[in-house]
């Protein structure tokens, strides 16, 4: 049997919360994290809706020179592995060997300091080109500097697999605790993306939600009016750990991690496969992993982005793995908007509250349920059922598929 692993430490930074719980209840009292850029922020008047995470001074995690310069990516970065470390009560050096600990913290790098350098580079020439450029916009940075932070000398890597980047780098983590590769590892991602240029892609691709004169209206998974997804910033880290590790020390555990499975449609760059048959595959490959059926699964938190195409490929393969008779499904994305790799870690943060407390998330914004879906939507108001498995979907450009599971911990 692979060792067990435990979850005992989440740090968050999002549109409408820094804690795990704070996010769960601004889920399910609808209190979205949605609204119009600010004037003076480098999206406003490019994009209509956003969801923006509160601001961190870059000298609370940063040394003074180094502050000055950091792209706001590693901040958060930084902020959710500080909170999550000390939420799990682990500090490195003290309660695990400093080679025993692993971090796998993914997104898709500082774009925004990277665009600033290419404009200052046009305008002033080469020497108008920061030597900072490099630390703060290569993807592995943000797990680089939670270890130089934290003294933390074990495996460090990053995943660049999207919007499936944060959960594959929490599945990643599970193979490397069960590999007895370490006693502890931090996972997650962190995504910094509301900037011009990367915001145009978007919209210029037609991916964006667009002409919701309420702008907590705008993302609607699963709804018949769906037009487009709300881009989102922040953070997410979870701190996991060998079982055995956990409960030696006599940590909290909010949650064990039960199976994950990870898998590609080979089918578009940025379009699913329309019949779901990859991410189908994933999740009976998380369940297999897991050692469990589909009948076992009380709760799913769906990807649902709110737009069409992936939302409609995600029914077929919710249709095509548990048949007429789905688990009841939510996308908290209606509240936090889609927060690229981020997301998953989020969505698995609020898979944890929904075990811990016996109650399920309603989709914000689901008001017309697209007739061809077929089930369980979970609406309006949350849901108490007391569940003791959860499923956490995450499908990103490239074709990548992860699926995640969650359980009350064991003894």
């Amino acid at each position: 049997m692979p060792a067990g692993v435990t979850v005992t430490g989440i740090g968050l930074v999002s549109p409408v919360g820094s804690r795990a719980a704070e996010v769960f209840d601004a889920v399910c009292e609808g209190r979205s994290g949605l609204t119009r850029p600010a004037e003076g922020h480098p999206v406003h008047g490019v994009v209509d809706v956003a969801a923006f995470s509160p601001a961190i001074d870059p000298a609370s995690v940063l040394p003074g020179p180094e502050s000055r310069v950091a792209d706001r990516s590693i901040v958060m970065a930084l902020r959710a592995a500080g909170d999550a470390l000390a939420d799990a009560g682990i500090e490195v050096g003290r309660d695990v060997d400093p080679y025993r600990v692993a971090v796998i913290v993914s997104g898709v790098g500082g774009l925004s300091t990277l665009a600033d350098q290419v404009l200052a580079r046009a305008e002033r020439g080469r020497f108008g080109v920061s030597p900072y450029m490099l630390p703060g916009t290569l993807p592995n940075m943000g797990a680089a500097r939670i270890a130089i932070r934290y003294g933390i000398r074990g495996y460090t890597s990053s995943i660049g697999t999207a919007c499936a980047a944060g959960a594959q780098s929490i599945g990643e983590a599970v193979r490397i605790l069960r590999a007895d590769e370490a006693d502890v590892v931090l996972c997650g991602c962190s995504e910094a993306p509301l900037f011009p240029t990367f915001v145009d892609a978007f919209g210029n691709a037609r991916a964006l939600a667009r002409g919701w004169s309420d702008p907590t209206a705008a993302s609607r998974p699963f709804d018949r009016r769906r037009n487009g997804l709300v881009l989102g910033e922040g953070a997410g880290v979870f701190v996991l750990e060998r079982t055995a590790h956990a409960v030696a020390r006599g940590a909290r555990r909010h949650a064990d991690l039960l199976g994950w499975g990870a898998n590609n449609d080979a089918y578009h760059p940025t379009t699913p496969r329309p019949d779901g048959s990859g991410a189908a595959h994933c999740m009976r490959t998380a369940l297999r992993d897991a050692g469990l059926s589909p009948d076992d699964v009380g709760y799913l938190n769906a990807h649902g982005t709110s737009t069409k195409a992936g939302d409609a490929a995600e029914v077929a393969a919710l249709r095509d793995v548990y048949g007429a008779a789905t688990p009841p499904v939510s996308s908290t994305k209606g509240v936090t908007g889609h927060l690229l790799g981020v997301s998953g870690v989020i969505e698995a943060a609020i898979g944890v509250e929904a075990l811990r407390r016996g109650l399920l998330p309603p989709t914000h914004n689901l008001d017309e349920p697209d007739p061809a879906d077929e089930i369980d939507h979970i609406r309006k108001q949350p849901r108490t059922t007391a569940v003791t498995t959860v499923m956490s979907n995450s499908f990103g450009f490239g074709g990548h598929n992860v699926s995640l599971i969650l359980g009350h911990p064991g003894a």
